[in-house]
């Protein structure tokens, strides 16, 4: 038997991502609507009623009018939107973030996917937070720079076609700058921060990847390096996604993880000043989406977690 899946939204690029890595298994079969039905309500709740599990790739609205259109009690549902990733009653997707989470979203059936920063920073955070390394109440920051598909089909325009609105031929652009970036209360909540981290995003001129880093300054730490590092290997260790690597000079570059389903966490350290700087590398498309979400599917339909991933 097969699991039937429908992604709403299968032609936007998170929806192609995922497409591509169901397409040829035969654990899965994908459930399609007529192109030219793509927008007609009946249609897509018919899709969406007629499937096993369905994937959201749709704006935060979008979303939740799909969320409404499931009129069974057993379609399961994986929100790659906004739109639940702090919302009651919705397991947020982010396999390695705790312990248990596996166990969870096995018995799932509403998961909100991750964003692809927020997936950077809790990885690193989350971790030194629950073993009280981190102070819950330290005023964090994270310098985060993606490749310019992560800004939807807009932003890739911008990039590739000079002659659309807001075209660019710049190398690497800050964007976020009122502060008050949609993800930030997604970092706060599950990092179990008592604040939320100032946020400093920016994109570059290539088309996939992402850095994501948060400095940690010595008086919010308790322990040393070493104990950041063995932290983070303990909490990741035997992840077949996740790699923590405790090489002191590794070139480190934003597409170092790009086209894989992978998440690289790095940490480094000054001796003498005591501070830290904590460094997670992966695909805004990756595990920052697209992975994450068949990830998800993976576990909610008790299929084998790494199938279809790129590692």
């Amino acid at each position: 038997m097969t699991v039937k899946v429908f992604i709403d939204g299968a032609a936007g690029t998170t929806g192609l991502e995922i497409g591509e890595r169901l397409a040829d298994r035969d654990d899965v079969t994908l459930l399609t609507i007529a192109e030219e039905r793509r927008k007609d309500a009946a249609a897509r709740a018919e899709a969406l009623n007629a499937a096993d599990a369905v994937i959201l790739c749709l704006p935060d609205d979008a979303a939740r009018e799909a969320v409404a259109l499931i009129q069974n009690g057993t379609t399961k549902v994986i929100d790659a939107s906004t739109a639940h990733r702090t919302a009651a009653g919705w397991t947020y997707g982010f396999a390695e973030v705790e312990p248990a989470r596996r166990a969870e979203l096995a018995s799932a059936t509403r998961v909100s996917n991750p964003g692809c920063y927020p997936t950077g920073f809790l990885a690193l955070v989350r971790p030194l937070v629950r073993a009280g390394l981190l102070a819950a109440d330290a005023p964090l920051s994270v310098n985060a720079t993606s490749g310019y598909s992560g800004g939807g089909k807009a932003m890739i325009a911008a990039f590739e076609h000079a002659d659309v609105p807001d075209a660019t031929d710049t190398a690497f652009r800050i964007y976020g700058l009122g502060l008050a970036h949609k993800h930030v209360p997604e970092m706060q909540g599950h990092a179990g921060l008592a604040h939320p981290p100032i946020f400093l995003p920016a994109v570059a001129r290539t088309y996939r990847g992402m850095l994501v880093e948060v400095p940690i300054h010595p008086v919010w730490l308790k322990g040393k390096l070493a104990d950041v590092r063995e932290a983070l290997v303990e909490a990741y260790r035997g992840s077949p996604v996740v790699r923590v690597d405790t090489d002191d000079h590794p070139l480190l570059t934003l597409e170092q993880a790009a086209g894989t389903d992978r998440l690289e966490l790095y940490a480094f350290g000054n001796e003498e000043t005591g501070q830290i700087r904590l460094v997670a590398a992966l695909d805004n498309l990756g595990k920052g989406a697209g992975g994450a979400a068949v990830q998800n599917l993976n576990l909610m339909c008790g299929l084998g977690e790494t199938a279809g991933l790129r590692l």
